[in-house]
């Protein structure tokens, strides 16, 4: 056999005797072709599944495949893909619904992206309520579960075993007795992460439970990393109730009963009914079928228009004519698409951008648009928790922080955990839901965000985070010694690239 480019540079650099004392001529040559199979894996996965990923993400892997093949291979098999639609399947782009009359221009721009990447058109929505805390939130998922007629559809990326875990699964067993068909979703790692809650009970009722992508069997080959994130709740396909609260106790009113007391999070959750409630019934659907048959489904379909509402309920009246846009991400989406609309709602700013999220650990391009949309004199306002439930977050966070403090933005620290996820461009466009403003949740989990355009729900949205900013105090920035630098750098490259 032919000695391999690898086995003569070795040589070259450590002297063959040497080398060939160590290391006998045959290992180097299948050293090398190891590394070359893996190199040529990854490049060619890569190009055709359209992975994208930070430059440090790909240095890694490049490093890590010609440095320790035997691990980083199949580490990468594992864990190194994160789409499941082929850059081939054809997108459908539908023209976008948003008029210039309507809507303002940031709105009508990402209508038309929107459309462009092959989301459904927005659809109409009615009685939106935005939940001002934990127990507002409860008690509507309460009335939505007593007042589910025929199906209830739940999913979440965990189901507490807690105070609150066993209040909805209590209520879930009644209803699934009296003769609603109920399927639950819960993602496979959060399963865990919830404390293992017991299903069982669930399912000798009537329940129909399912796992999404449980590492112990996985319908995602060589993607056991992706997780479903999103948050939903639909009953009789009219009714949504979505944001960013897990079914646990900590994300509505705690648990001071149990040994490990949990105190309440601030986070943001609404609902509404009407056509929009539909699509997200679709999303359900695509899901169900995917976690529970590992196939893949066609594209959401346009919602058909809601009827006309007959009242409307508190904090934000709508009109039949309102309407919104499903924005879902994550393996299934061809595209990235909250980051794109993101990226390009802080390019078409002209006065505002508001954002909360609980992890700030941004992709290199969204944090240019939002430093530049701070210095050409956008209002860019960040608010985080002071100290959040992952560590190595708030770690990661402070060098991305330091440079839009640095370009004007201003940026506040609330006292208590906030788990809520929003941005606000202007007036015109509020994207509310799941997806936290890091490479995680914008490159690699299923989540599930609500693309609302009316101004008075876009203010309505505002008012709720400016009310939470009014405890928060700001942020300022100090410059690091070498030795943070590099514990900063170490966890950004470290903890947020798999």
């Amino acid at each position: 056999m032919a000695e391999l480019p690898v086995a003569r540079v070795c040589k070259t650099i450590f002297g063959r005797a040497l080398l060939n004392r160590i290391f006998p001529f045959q290992w180097v040559t299948w050293h090398g072709l190891v590394v070359l199979l893996g190199l040529a894996i990854y490049a060619i996965a890569s190009h055709t599944l359209r992975q994208r990923r930070h430059p440090s993400a790909a240095i890694a892997w490049v490093v890590s495949l010609v440095l320790l093949p035997y691990v980083a291979l199949p580490l990468y098999l594992i864990f190194g893909s994160r789409k499941i639609v082929s850059a081939r399947r054809a997108l459908n782009p539908q023209p976008s619904t948003g008029r210039a009359s309507d809507i303002g221009q940031p709105a009508t721009q990402a209508g038309q992206l929107a459309a462009a990447m092959g989301l459904p058109q927005a659809a109409s929505f009615e009685r939106l309520t935005i939940h001002q805390d934990g127990g507002q939130a409860l008690q509507s998922l309460r009335d939505m579960i007593d007042g589910a007629g025929q199906t209830l559809d739940l999913c979440s990326f965990l189901f507490g075993r807690d105070v609150l875990g066993d209040e909805i699964a209590l209520h879930l067993i009644r209803r699934a007795r009296d003769g609603v068909r109920i399927r639950l979703l819960i993602d496979g790692i959060g399963f865990y992460m919830g404390g293992h809650p017991n299903l069982k009970r669930l399912s000798r009722a009537g329940v129909q439970v399912a796992l999404f992508v449980s590492p112990l069997s996985s319908p995602l080959r060589g993607r056991t990393n992706l997780r479903n994130h999103r948050k939903m709740v639909i009953v009789d396909g009219e009714w949504l109730w979505s944001g960013g609260r897990n079914l646990a106790a900590e994300y509505f009113e705690g648990d001071q009963t149990s040994l490990r007391k949990k105190s309440p999070w601030i986070d943001l959750s609404f609902d509404l009914r009407g056509a929009l409630a539909r699509q997200a019934q679709q999303r359900f659907e695509q899901d169900w079928v995917f976690a529970t048959k590992g196939t893949t489904a066609n594209t959401l379909q346009p919602a058909l228009p809601a009827p006309a509402p007959t009242t409307t309920t508190t904090t934000t009246t709508t009109t039949p004519t309102t309407s919104a846009r499903l924005v879902a991400s994550g393996p299934d989406q061809a595209e990235d698409t909250i980051f794109t609309l993101l990226v390009s709602g802080c390019f078409t700013a002209h006065a505002r951008i508001l954002m909360v999220t609980p992890y700030f650990v941004p992709e290199p391009t969204l944090l240019m648009a939002l430093t530049l949309a701070a210095r050409r004199g956008v209002a860019v306002d960040l608010l985080l928790p002071r100290q959040s439930n992952h560590r190595l977050a708030d770690m990661a966070r402070h060098s991305a922080l330091r440079e839009l403090a640095s370009a004007g933005a201003s940026i506040w620290l609330a006292p208590r955990m906030i788990h809520a996820k929003a941005v606000l461009i202007d007036h015109d466009l509020a994207l509310v839901g799941s997806a936290n403003l890091d490479e995680r949740s914008l490159f690699l989990n299923y989540e599930l965000m609500v693309a609302f355009y009316d101004a008075p729900v876009v203010r309505s949205f505002a008012r709720w985070i400016e009310q939470q900013r009014s405890s928060a105090t700001r942020y300022r920035p100090r410059p690091p010694g070498l030795a943070r630098d590099l514990v900063e750098g170490l966890v950004r490259w470290v903890a947020f690239q798999l």
